[in-house]
C-alpha cells in the first residue's frame, strides 16, 4: 500500500488532534456541558475567521493549475461567503447574537495570528503551501464532527446538535476528502525540503486550531492585559 503525503501529515499532528478531542470546548459540544457564553464567543470569532478563510479560497483559485480546480476553489469562496456565513448568522440568532453584533466583532489575538499566518503563506507561497495551511481547519473539523457524532445524544442536542450534524455530514466530509486529495496531488514529486515546508505549515495551523478552541473556551481577547 502506497503511503500518501497526508498520512505523514496525520502522523505529525496526531498528538495535537488527540489533545483537541480532549479539550473541554470540544468535549462540551458533545456532552452538552459547554457554557453557552463560550459558544457565543466562538461563534463571533469564527464569523470573523470565515471572512479571511474565504479569501484563502479566492487566492487558491488564482494559483490553481487547471480550470476545474480553479472553479472548485472559486465555488468554495462563494459557498463560504453566501452559504456558510448566512447559516452562521441564522444559527447565531438562536443564541441571541444579532447580525449587527457579528459584523461588529473585534478579532482576538489568536484569530489575528491564525489568519495572518495563513494569508501570508497564501500570498507568498505556492498553491501547495496554501492548501497545507488551510487544510487543518476543514480536516480537523470533520474529524471532530465524526468523533462527536458517536457521543450519545450529541446529534440531537438542542443547542449544539446542529453544529455536530453539520461537521459530521457526508457533504462536509466530501469537501475534506477533496482537499486531502488535492494536497496529495500537489505534494507529488516534491523534494524533501519542499515537503518539510508543507508539513511545517500544516503543523503550525493545526496548533492554531487548538489555540482557537482554547481562546473561545476562555473568551480571551489577548493573552495578557494591555491598557
Amino acid at each position: 500500500m502506497t503511503t500518501k503525503f497526508t498520512d505523514r501529515l496525520w502522523k505529525s499532528v496526531a498528538p495535537v488532534w488527540a489533545k483537541t478531542h480532549q479539550h473541554p470546548f470540544v468535549t462540551g459540544l458533545g456532552d452538552g456541558t459547554l457554557p453557552v457564553e463560550s459558544f457565543k464567543y466562538y461563534m463571533k470569532q469564527d464569523y470573523v475567521y470565515l471572512i479571511d478563510y474565504a479569501k484563502m479560497f479566492a487566492l487558491a483559485s488564482t494559483k490553481a493549475y487547471d480550470l476545474t480546480t480553479s472553479a472548485k476553489f472559486a465555488g468554495l469562496q462563494e459557498a463560504t461567503l453566501n452559504g456558510e456565513m448566512e447559516l452562521h448568522r441564522q444559527y447565531a440568532e438562536r443564541f441571541g447574537i444579532s447580525r449587527e453584533e457579528l459584523e461588529a466583532t473585534k478579532p482576538s489575538f489568536v484569530m489575528l495570528a491564525y489568519t495572518s499566518y495563513m494569508l501570508r503563506v497564501a500570498h507568498q507561497g505556492s498553491l501547495a503551501e496554501l492548501v497545507s495551511s488551510l487544510l487543518p481547519c476543514t480536516w480537523s473539523y470533520w474529524e471532530i464532527g465524526k468523533h462527536l457524532a458517536k457521543v450519545e445524544g450529541a446529534l440531537e442536542h438542542e443547542l449544539y446538535g446542529e453544529w455536530v450534524r453539520m461537521y459530521s455530514s457526508d457533504e462536509f466530509g466530501q469537501l475534506a476528502i477533496w482537499l486531502i486529495d488535492v494536497m496529495n496531488e500537489l505534494a507529488d514529486g516534491k523534494n524533501e525540503q519542499e515537503l518539510a515546508r508543507l508539513e511545517e505549515h500544516f503543523l503550525y495551523t493545526t496548533k492554531m486550531e487548538y489555540m482557537f478552541w482554547d481562546m473561545a473556551y476562555r473568551k480571551e481577547m489577548w493573552p495578557c492585559e494591555i491598557n
